[in-house]
């Protein structure tokens, strides 16, 4: 088992708390192997197995009809008499009513909860409210650089063509841990894409057109880190003759970002100070979940490192947005608690522009401002703007 220990430190500020402790991300991100993680931790501490319950809600021998009272009950035999236990329950959304279970644990048992999920109906408002207040989310995503150099250690290549790699074969650390060609990889990915697509969301909302559903899927991934709207996908399938309306494109969006297979990102008026409601951008839980689909090619590669620099930041903490100041345009605004850091991002400077730089330089505040890139020969700084190859902004302790 190879340690992410982010996570662990993640957890640590929660555990013994009476707080359910929700791990959430697409599958095969790795949530079930930060249980184990979890279970060394809890050991390391001194508490004995047999009151470390581990629990799989997806395994064959657990009843699909089975109930939450049924759940609780099977919990409840296993934790008598033992003292403080600690509940680690793996995928129990798949479980109807489990909020009402994880309540009644809480409430009458000395329990310390932990729980995973690959859908965001774990935080929905059921969930509030058997448990408001009572309850933190932990987002787990797929390996970041770091994590992935960890997986690789045995390598003898050099970090910056392992990061090479990591642009080609993601994050997922199934794809890490094995070493695949690029067609078996994409696979892998294209499976973990097809269970979530099947299981998470034509199956669990009753999908009927799912010819219609993969096409707008396969539009978003398409468009990934470009602006459009619920319209524009409608007109562009109406040039395809095929109709759906807006409303449903939402649902499907919004499906989607539940099954943590797109995020999005809005966009953040500098000079106004304002979230802005329409024209945001989507981006994907891995780059893979592209390339399965779509094949790779270097075209890519500018809407590639948008990715992988987005969620880079959201691991760390951020809350990202797209910058608007006037009629200029800043690929990244992070933001967390008071911090703040703008991030603009390319394959390699264009020489007859100073687009990147230059929308920079507009901003008129003293937090860190970055030029991320691939091209090792624009690295430095130009007028207190950081040019810096990607490898390092990943691997950099602190922006």
């Amino acid at each position: 088992m190879i340690i992410r220990p982010d996570y662990i430190q993640a957890i640590k500020p929660f555990m013994d708390q009476p707080l359910v402790k929700i791990l959430a991300g697409v599958r095969r991100c790795g949530k079930s192997t930060i249980f184990e993680m979890l279970a060394e931790e809890l050991r390391s501490r001194g508490i004995p197995d047999e009151r470390i319950i581990q629990k799989r809600y997806t395994e064959m021998d657990i009843p699909e009809d089975i109930s939450a009272k049924a759940v609780y009950e099977e919990l409840i035999s296993r934790i008598q008499g033992k003292g403080r236990c600690y509940l680690l329950l793996d995928e129990i959304q798949e479980i109807k009513g489990w909020e009402r279970c994880v309540n009644s644990l809480m409430e009458g048992q000395d329990v310390d909860i932990y729980v995973t999920g690959s859908n965001s109906k774990l935080m929905s408002s059921e969930l509030s409210t058997y448990l408001t207040g009572r309850f933190v989310s932990i987002p787990v995503y797929t390996l970041s650089f770091k994590e992935y150099l960890t997986f690789k250690k045995e390598d003898s290549r050099s970090s910056k063509e392992l990061l090479e790699e990591y642009i080609r074969f993601g994050g997922f650390p199934i794809i890490a841990l094995g070493r695949y060609d690029e067609q078996n990889a994409y696979q892998i990915v294209n499976g973990i894409y097809h269970t979530v697509i099947s299981r998470d969301i034509v199956k669990r909302h009753r999908i009927n057109r799912q010819d219609l559903f993969d096409r707008i899927v396969k539009y978003l991934i398409e468009n990934m880190g470009k602006t459009f709207s619920a319209n524009s996908i409608a007109k562009f399938l109406k040039s395809e003759h095929r109709t759906v309306s807006v409303e449903s494109i939402y649902n499907y969006i919004r499906w989607l970002e539940q099954a943590f297979i797109i995020y999005p990102c809005h966009r953040y008026d500098i000079q106004g100070k304002s979230i802005l409601k329409t024209q945001e951008k989507y981006y994907l839980a891995d780059v893979t979940l592209k390339y399965c689909l779509l094949g790779y090619n270097r075209k890519m590669l500018d809407g590639v490192l948008e990715n992988i620099v987005f969620l880079e930041m959201k691991r760390r903490g951020y809350d990202v947005y797209i910058g608007k100041n006037g009629t200029k345009e800043i690929d990244f605004i992070g933001v967390r608690r008071n911090e703040k850091i703008y991030v603009q991002v390319c394959v390699q400077l264009p020489e007859n522009s100073d687009r990147e730089v230059g929308n920079l330089m507009e901003i008129q505040d003293h937090y860190p401002k970055y030029v991320v890139t691939t091209n090792s020969m624009d690295v430095g700084i130009e007028n207190g703007i950081r040019i810096v190859h990607l490898h390092d902004f990943l691997l950099s302790e602190i922006w």
